[in-house]
Protein backbone atom coordinates (compact mmCIF):
# COMPACT_ATOMS: atom_id res chain seq x y z
CA UNK A 1 0.00 0.00 0.00
CA UNK A 2 1.73 3.40 -0.97
CA UNK A 3 1.24 6.34 1.04
CA UNK A 4 -1.49 7.88 -1.20
CA UNK A 5 -3.59 5.25 -0.88
CA UNK A 6 -3.33 5.05 3.32
CA UNK A 7 -3.96 8.62 3.27
CA UNK A 8 -7.41 8.13 1.70
CA UNK A 9 -7.95 4.72 3.81
CA UNK A 10 -7.57 6.80 6.78
CA UNK A 11 -9.92 9.77 5.28
CA UNK A 12 -12.83 6.75 4.56
CA UNK A 13 -12.13 5.51 7.47
CA UNK A 14 -12.04 8.25 10.02
CA UNK A 15 -13.68 11.08 8.77
CA UNK A 16 -17.84 11.09 8.52
CA UNK A 17 -19.09 10.93 4.70
CA UNK A 18 -20.41 14.20 5.18
CA UNK A 19 -16.97 16.05 5.94
CA UNK A 20 -15.13 14.14 3.07
CA UNK A 21 -15.09 17.02 0.40
CA UNK A 22 -15.83 15.41 -2.90
CA UNK A 23 -17.85 12.69 -1.13
CA UNK A 24 -21.30 13.51 -2.92
CA UNK A 25 -24.80 11.44 -3.01
CA UNK A 26 -26.46 13.18 -6.29
CA UNK A 27 -25.47 12.29 -9.72
CA UNK A 28 -23.52 15.00 -10.89
CA UNK A 29 -25.49 17.10 -13.53
CA UNK A 30 -23.08 16.66 -16.27
CA UNK A 31 -24.02 12.56 -16.14
CA UNK A 32 -27.39 13.41 -15.73
CA UNK A 33 -27.67 15.47 -18.53
CA UNK A 34 -26.18 12.71 -20.97
CA UNK A 35 -28.60 10.43 -19.69
CA UNK A 36 -31.59 12.66 -20.18
CA UNK A 37 -30.54 13.81 -23.53
CA UNK A 38 -30.13 10.00 -25.04
CA UNK A 39 -26.47 10.31 -25.22
CA UNK A 40 -26.18 7.36 -22.93
CA UNK A 41 -28.59 4.58 -22.26
CA UNK A 42 -29.09 2.06 -19.71
CA UNK A 43 -25.57 -0.63 -20.19
CA UNK A 44 -22.86 -2.42 -19.03
CA UNK A 45 -20.55 1.18 -17.35
CA UNK A 46 -17.92 1.53 -14.88
CA UNK A 47 -17.21 4.09 -12.72
CA UNK A 48 -13.24 4.85 -11.66
CA UNK A 49 -12.34 6.41 -8.96
CA UNK A 50 -15.41 5.30 -7.07
CA UNK A 51 -14.93 6.54 -3.69
CA UNK A 52 -17.92 4.97 -1.36
CA UNK A 53 -20.32 4.40 -4.37
CA UNK A 54 -22.51 7.11 -4.62
CA UNK A 55 -22.80 7.48 -8.47
CA UNK A 56 -22.94 3.66 -9.13
CA UNK A 57 -25.71 3.60 -6.89
CA UNK A 58 -27.75 6.44 -8.88
CA UNK A 59 -26.93 4.66 -11.84
CA UNK A 60 -27.88 1.21 -11.01
CA UNK A 61 -31.22 2.39 -9.56
CA UNK A 62 -31.74 3.95 -13.37
CA UNK A 63 -30.97 0.15 -15.05
CA UNK A 64 -27.12 0.39 -15.59
CA UNK A 65 -25.42 -2.88 -15.29
CA UNK A 66 -22.41 -0.86 -12.83
CA UNK A 67 -18.67 -2.01 -11.67
CA UNK A 68 -16.66 0.41 -8.96
CA UNK A 69 -12.86 0.39 -8.63
CA UNK A 70 -11.13 2.16 -6.23
CA UNK A 71 -7.51 2.04 -4.68
CA UNK A 72 -8.90 2.82 -1.70
CA UNK A 73 -9.40 -0.64 0.11
CA UNK A 74 -12.05 0.92 3.10
CA UNK A 75 -13.55 2.89 0.21
CA UNK A 76 -14.14 0.07 -1.70
CA UNK A 77 -15.55 -1.82 1.62
CA UNK A 78 -17.55 0.75 2.54
CA UNK A 79 -19.39 1.25 -1.36
CA UNK A 80 -19.78 -2.58 -0.96
CA UNK A 81 -21.68 -2.31 2.06
CA UNK A 82 -24.12 0.74 0.90
CA UNK A 83 -25.01 -1.02 -2.09
CA UNK A 84 -25.98 -3.92 -0.29
CA UNK A 85 -27.84 -2.38 2.32
CA UNK A 86 -30.13 -0.68 -0.85
CA UNK A 87 -30.41 -4.40 -2.51
CA UNK A 88 -28.32 -3.61 -5.35
CA UNK A 89 -25.93 -5.70 -7.19
CA UNK A 90 -22.86 -3.38 -8.05
CA UNK A 91 -19.25 -4.91 -8.22
CA UNK A 92 -16.69 -3.13 -6.56
CA UNK A 93 -12.94 -4.09 -7.13
CA UNK A 94 -9.65 -2.44 -5.63
CA UNK A 95 -7.21 -1.24 -8.15
CA UNK A 96 -4.77 1.20 -8.91
CA UNK A 97 -5.26 2.35 -12.52
CA UNK A 98 -2.22 4.55 -12.24
CA UNK A 99 -0.04 1.01 -12.30
CA UNK A 100 -0.70 -1.84 -14.91
CA UNK A 101 -2.62 -3.92 -14.37
CA UNK A 102 -4.55 -7.12 -15.41
CA UNK A 103 -8.20 -6.96 -15.16
CA UNK A 104 -10.53 -9.46 -15.69
CA UNK A 105 -12.67 -6.88 -17.21
CA UNK A 106 -13.77 -5.40 -20.17
CA UNK A 107 -16.73 -4.96 -22.65
CA UNK A 108 -17.81 -1.32 -20.85
CA UNK A 109 -20.37 0.57 -23.25
CA UNK A 110 -19.51 3.67 -20.74
CA UNK A 111 -16.64 4.84 -18.58
CA UNK A 112 -16.21 7.92 -16.34
CA UNK A 113 -13.90 9.22 -14.19
CA UNK A 114 -15.10 12.25 -12.05
CA UNK A 115 -12.71 14.25 -9.98
CA UNK A 116 -10.16 11.81 -10.66
CA UNK A 117 -7.56 12.36 -12.73
CA UNK A 118 -6.53 15.47 -10.71
CA UNK A 119 -5.79 13.17 -8.65
CA UNK A 120 -2.96 11.40 -11.15
CA UNK A 121 0.19 13.29 -12.34
CA UNK A 122 1.38 13.48 -15.54
CA UNK A 123 3.87 10.48 -15.83
CA UNK A 124 1.13 8.30 -14.37
CA UNK A 125 -1.51 9.13 -17.12
CA UNK A 126 -0.23 7.27 -20.21
CA UNK A 127 -0.66 4.28 -17.77
CA UNK A 128 -3.70 5.30 -16.46
CA UNK A 129 -5.78 5.82 -20.10
CA UNK A 130 -3.80 2.71 -21.56
CA UNK A 131 -5.89 0.76 -18.45
CA UNK A 132 -9.43 2.41 -19.03
CA UNK A 133 -8.81 1.49 -23.06
CA UNK A 134 -8.72 -1.64 -22.63
CA UNK A 135 -11.87 -1.71 -20.53
CA UNK A 136 -13.69 -0.48 -23.46
CA UNK A 137 -16.03 -2.45 -26.44
CA UNK A 138 -15.19 -0.15 -29.87
CA UNK A 139 -17.39 2.97 -29.66
CA UNK A 140 -18.01 3.42 -26.02
CA UNK A 141 -18.40 6.64 -24.78
CA UNK A 142 -15.89 7.50 -21.52
CA UNK A 143 -16.57 11.23 -20.08
CA UNK A 144 -13.50 13.11 -17.81
CA UNK A 145 -14.06 15.72 -15.54
CA UNK A 146 -11.33 17.42 -13.43
CA UNK A 147 -10.26 20.48 -11.72
CA UNK A 148 -8.18 22.79 -14.83
CA UNK A 149 -6.03 25.65 -14.43
CA UNK A 150 -8.66 28.14 -14.18
CA UNK A 151 -9.96 26.86 -10.69
CA UNK A 152 -9.32 29.45 -7.90
CA UNK A 153 -8.82 26.96 -4.98
CA UNK A 154 -5.87 25.63 -3.43
CA UNK A 155 -4.47 29.38 -3.57
CA UNK A 156 -5.71 29.35 -6.91
CA UNK A 157 -2.37 28.84 -9.20
CA UNK A 158 0.17 26.44 -10.35
CA UNK A 159 -0.37 22.94 -11.59
CA UNK A 160 0.49 21.55 -8.31
CA UNK A 161 -1.82 22.76 -5.47
CA UNK A 162 -1.56 21.24 -1.92
CA UNK A 163 -5.47 20.64 -0.59
CA UNK A 164 -6.24 20.98 3.23
CA UNK A 165 -6.70 17.32 3.28
CA UNK A 166 -2.91 17.08 3.04
CA UNK A 167 -3.28 15.55 -1.02
CA UNK A 168 -1.62 17.53 -3.80
CA UNK A 169 -3.39 17.69 -7.04
CA UNK A 170 -2.72 18.76 -10.75
CA UNK A 171 -4.60 21.27 -12.49
CA UNK A 172 -4.89 20.41 -16.35
CA UNK A 173 -5.94 22.91 -19.30
CA UNK A 174 -7.88 21.77 -22.29
CA UNK A 175 -4.47 21.34 -24.02
CA UNK A 176 -2.77 18.60 -21.81
CA UNK A 177 -6.87 16.83 -22.35
CA UNK A 178 -6.62 16.60 -25.70
CA UNK A 179 -2.90 15.35 -25.93
CA UNK A 180 -3.39 12.60 -23.71
CA UNK A 181 -7.42 11.66 -24.76
CA UNK A 182 -7.12 12.33 -28.61
CA UNK A 183 -4.86 9.05 -29.78
CA UNK A 184 -7.53 6.34 -28.28
CA UNK A 185 -11.35 8.69 -28.58
CA UNK A 186 -12.50 10.83 -30.63
CA UNK A 187 -13.47 14.17 -28.72
CA UNK A 188 -17.26 15.22 -29.04
CA UNK A 189 -17.01 17.62 -26.52
CA UNK A 190 -14.44 19.24 -24.40
CA UNK A 191 -14.93 22.64 -22.70
CA UNK A 192 -14.36 24.12 -19.02
CA UNK A 193 -17.29 23.86 -16.59
CA UNK A 194 -18.39 24.99 -13.70
CA UNK A 195 -18.68 22.45 -10.84
CA UNK A 196 -20.66 22.66 -7.22
CA UNK A 197 -18.28 21.98 -4.11
CA UNK A 198 -19.15 21.41 -0.77
CA UNK A 199 -16.90 24.68 -0.34
CA UNK A 200 -17.80 26.48 -3.22
CA UNK A 201 -17.87 25.84 -7.06
CA UNK A 202 -15.04 24.45 -9.10
CA UNK A 203 -13.72 25.17 -12.38
CA UNK A 204 -13.16 21.76 -14.07
CA UNK A 205 -12.28 20.50 -17.51
CA UNK A 206 -15.23 18.34 -19.36
CA UNK A 207 -14.34 15.73 -21.57
CA UNK A 208 -16.77 13.46 -23.70
CA UNK A 209 -15.49 10.87 -26.35
CA UNK A 210 -16.38 8.25 -27.96
CA UNK A 211 -13.54 4.85 -28.49
CA UNK A 212 -11.63 5.15 -31.56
Amino acid sequence: MNKSSRRFNQIYGEQSPDLIPWNSLELPKSIDDLIQNKQIIPCRAIDIGCGLGNYSRELSKLGFKMTGIDFSSVAIKKADELAKNEKLSIEFLITDFTKEVELKLSGFDFAFDYGLLHHIFPEDREVYINNVVKLLNPKANYLSIAFCEEDNYFEGKGKYRETPTGSVLYFSNTDEIQELFSPFFHILNLKNITIPGKNGNHRAYYAFMQKK
